[in-house]
């Protein structure tokens, strides 16, 4: 049996969301209260359906707790995502995940029992703004309020090193995860491992210790 999501909100995060579970070949049951947004989805998804995810008996109707997971991605109405995942957790759907307009927001759905929350528009600034403050940095993930996974380009700085005369772990508090040099994939890499010029590296830090190695690496400056 094919493992079963729920998206509520059809807006661009939703629909989103939508088609990159398709693509990983589970079902997904696509539910908005807009006609038009819910026909837009109908070809893309298994099931899209007509609903009020504030009713509690049209989402008891629909068997959402028999879906492993769902994903709240209902868009301005922060009064709709609130009753919507406090009915989801009163239904006991195990696994819940919220968008959240901010962070008094957040606060609501963590205590009312969202597993997790994200904020796509401000993930996005992050990551668009570590792209563009290096060349070297390729993507961005925040993992916790403090720590963050960032992929990132060895420069000429970083050529024909070791991790050990780079220094990153002592000087710098951060531990590269892994390296990927074309198709190769190099995990936990030992001290002595040479990097080249072009390599992916993935690195995890604390923020404060990411921007320092960002910044002595960055060959811009």
């Amino acid at each position: 049996m094919k493992r079963q999501f729920a998206v509520i909100g059809l807006g661009r995060f939703g629909g989103s969301v939508c088609c990159a579970l398709i693509e990983q070949g589970v079902e997904v049951l696509a539910i908005d209260q807009c006609e038009a947004k819910v026909n837009q989805y109908r070809d893309v998804v298994t099931h899209a359906v007509v609903a009020d995810s504030t009713d509690e008996q049209a989402l008891r109707h629909l068997g959402i707790r028999n879906f492993e997971h769902v994903i709240v991605a209902i868009g301005d109405n922060i009064q709709a995502s609130i009753l919507t995942t406090l009915i989801l957790d009163e239904l006991g759907v195990e696994h819940i995940t919220v968008k959240a307009q901010n962070d008094y927001h957040e606060k609501v759905l963590v205590k009312i029992g969202a597993e997790r929350i994200v904020h796509p528009e401000r993930d996005m600034g992050a990551r668009i703004a570590h792209h563009l403050m290096s060349k070297n940095v390729l993507d961005y993930l925040e993992v916790s309020d403090k720590y963050s996974i960032i992929e990132m380009f060895a420069g000429s700085k970083m050529h024909a090193k070791t991790l050990v005369e780079l220094n990153v772990r002592a000087s710098f508090g951060c531990n590269v995860m892994a390296i990927k040099r074309g198709a190769e994939m190099i995990v936990s890499p030992k001290a002595d491992q040479l990097i080249q010029q072009d390599d992916l590296l993935i690195v995890l830090g604390a923020d404060e210790d990411i921007k320092r190695f960002e910044q002595m690496f960055d060959d811009t400056k």
